[in-house]
């Protein structure tokens, strides 16, 4: 049996004893029903809390089934013998620090025919200077660098589409490293002539303290799965920024990124898909990039990047009734609220909830139940991406610790960011500063 097989094996087993916990949970929440809370709000929230819990185990089942499928399914996927010429675009602003290791990261990629557009977004660092050294042409590779005025990452982004002489391109962030596989692994899947682009695996390089594991566990359980899942019905919805990989024509005939919300990659990626593209995604196309390493430069990413999808969802609100207009955009933003809002909340509410009753009636056992519950469902997912990305067994331990503070305290930020979006409070895009760990 391969390590995917077996992945896929001990993940089921771990959410079949998922869901008897859920049985257990409702029968010990239900417990609590007893308890005098005026208008039976407890009971109303426990039925809730118990469909939610069952919502959650289908999803983690239907991720981890079509993911599976789509593996089997990539599997397949044969090189086409056609190698186009491929235009790898760095946008680049003030990133000194690692735009070098980003450049010789690219000419070691395995790839016959390719050239290397670095943009520099009108930097106040060293940063054009140190990818000017690179200049000139490096066997298959020909690096080209251009400086614009500051427009941010979006325009720099069509600086570089314009600019492109490859039939596809890669987009990718300054501080990323790729594979050098990356390139054949992702071009193979464009001998389907309605596929208009390729999302890369993204996973996180500088694993130097807890937090920044735990988000290497994060990176490759609750986005590549979830992608490797969505590609089964070619609709991928967010193709991450370190790493997408486009037909040039697709990209010129939606007009490029657009700078209008704080989530360029996910505005992309869903008009793509409102044309009718299909959006795939192949895990040996891969991109390192750097983590926060602090709690605080954590939580203002995640809150930019929430209210960044939020205005991405609202730009196609209008399909979100109306189904006529993309069935596969309208499921794509349904899905995405109850990713990006629906979870976050209901999992803040029912810790605020048992947190109470505790703390009131001096019962604790609800929050463990649920803390439990959920900690099973992150072990089963966590176990089966361990497996079939081939990473360290060392990460399936922290997604114990995932569920006991890190999941709840980015879920409370994501839902400050949402109430921030829904009342249009300003917000400044910000910068992560860069380690320099690649």
């Amino acid at each position: 049996m391969s390590r995917h097989h077996l992945g896929h094996a001990l993940a089921v087993f771990l959410l079949l004893g998922g869901m008897l916990g859920t049985s257990i949970a409702l029968y010990q929440m239900m417990l609590g029903a007893r308890f005098d809370i005026p208008g039976g709000f407890l009971r109303t929230s426990t039925i809730v809390l118990f469909a939610f819990l069952v919502a959650l185990i289908v999803r983690y089942v239907l991720l981890l089934w079509f993911s599976y499928l789509n593996f089997l399914d990539a599997g397949n996927v044969a090189p086409s013998g056609d190698e186009p010429f491929v235009t790898v675009i760095v946008p680049a602003y003030n990133e000194g620090a690692v735009i070098q290791s980003s450049i010789r990261s690219l000419l070691r990629l395995e790839y016959p025919r390719f050239e290397i557009l670095v943009v520099d977004d009108g930097s106040t660092d060293d940063t054009y200077r140190r990818a000017s050294r690179y200049a000139g042409s490096h066997g298959p590779a020909e690096v080209r660098v251009l400086h614009q005025r500051n427009g941010g990452k979006a325009q720099a982004l069509n600086t570089g589409i314009r600019n492109a002489r490859g039939t596809l391109v890669l987009c990718m962030d300054g501080d990323s490293v790729l594979a050098p596989g990356t390139l054949r692994q992702a071009v193979r899947h464009f001998g389907e002539p309605a596929v208009g682009a390729v999302a890369g695996s993204v996973k996180v390089v500088n694993r130097t303290n807890a937090l920044a594991r735990l988000q290497a566990l994060e990176y490759i359980e609750g986005l590549n799965m979830v992608r490797q899942a969505q590609a089964f019905f070619r609709a991928v919805n967010i193709i991450p920024g370190p790493i997408g990989i486009f037909r040039r024509s697709a990209l010129l005939e939606i007009g490029g990124y657009e700078s209008d919300t704080f989530a360029e990659d996910c505005d992309l990626t869903l008009r793509l898909l409102s044309r009718g593209w299909q959006i795939k995604y192949e895990a040996g196309a891969i991109a390192y990039t750097e983590a926060p390493e602090r709690l605080l430069d954590l939580l203002k990413q995640r809150y930019r990047w929430t209210r960044g999808i939020l205005q991405a969802i609202r730009k196609h609100r209008r399909t979100l009734i109306d189904p006529r207009r993309s069935l596969t955009l309208t499921f794509t933003l349904w899905y995405m609220i109850f990713e990006g809002i629906l979870w976050p909340a209901m999992n803040v509410f029912a810790h605020a909830l048992f947190v109470a009753v505790a703390s009131h009636y001096g019962s604790s056992l609800a929050l463990v139940v649920w803390w439990a519950q959920l900690a099973v469902l992150d072990l089963a997912a966590a176990l089966y991406c361990v497996v079939v990305e081939e990473e360290g067994l060392s990460l399936v331990p922290y997604a114990l610790l995932y569920r006991v503070f890190f999941a709840l305290t980015i879920d409370t930020a994501k839902l400050f960011a949402t109430i921030e979006e829904l009342f249009q409070l300003r917000m400044d895009w910000g910068k992560l500063e860069r380690i320099g760990r690649i």
